[in-house]
């Protein structure tokens, strides 16, 4: 996603999610990982959000589609999703977003809006490597580095300065 498409920013979002969905078909067909229609549907529906969806958010969004979904197919497509890359876990809201680098192997850094639950995924190679740096100056092996920061995005900021 481009620095100008932040979530919270006015951006083209059907084109957003066309792009994501169009990356994640690729990505899948690469890897030869079968991303069946559920699995895309789900990965279509996070990116609609821009906000972190928990699995059973999914599942009510799922049933107004028609879907007969049971929570253990949004569990096994998000797990789908997980494994190849196509969206994070965000821990502290237990919910999902789409990922937005998708093809590159990086660290989860997000900047997460405590008032509209926004989330925005952050590219920051600098953050990277600095923690990098600290988990092995303490001789700890990294196997996976998420940041999550809480805070206040632009729009809310504005709306708290007037409040």
């Amino acid at each position: 996603m481009s620095a100008s498409a932040l979530p919270y920013r006015p951006h083209n979002h059907d084109a957003c999610v066309h792009e994501a969905l169009s990356d994640a078909r690729r990505i899948c067909r690469d890897r030869q990982a079968r991303l069946t229609p559920t699995r895309e549907r789900v990965l279509e529906l996070i990116w609609q959000s821009h906000k972190p969806l928990g699995a059973y958010d999914l599942l009510g969004l799922l049933a107004e589609d028609g879907h007969n979904a049971a929570p253990p197919t949004v569990y096994r497509a998000l797990d789908f999703l997980l494994q190849n890359g196509l969206v994070h876990r965000i821990a502290s809201l237990n919910a999902f977003v789409g990922c937005a680098h998708a093809d590159k192997h990086h660290h989860g850094l997000f900047l997460i809006c405590r008032v509209c639950r926004n989330v925005l995924e952050l590219t920051d190679p600098t953050v990277s490597e600095a923690l990098t740096r600290a988990s092995t100056g303490q001789a700890f092996s990294a196997e996976d580095i998420t940041v999550e920061v809480a805070g206040l995005c632009p729009a809310c900021q504005e709306q708290a300065d007037h409040d």
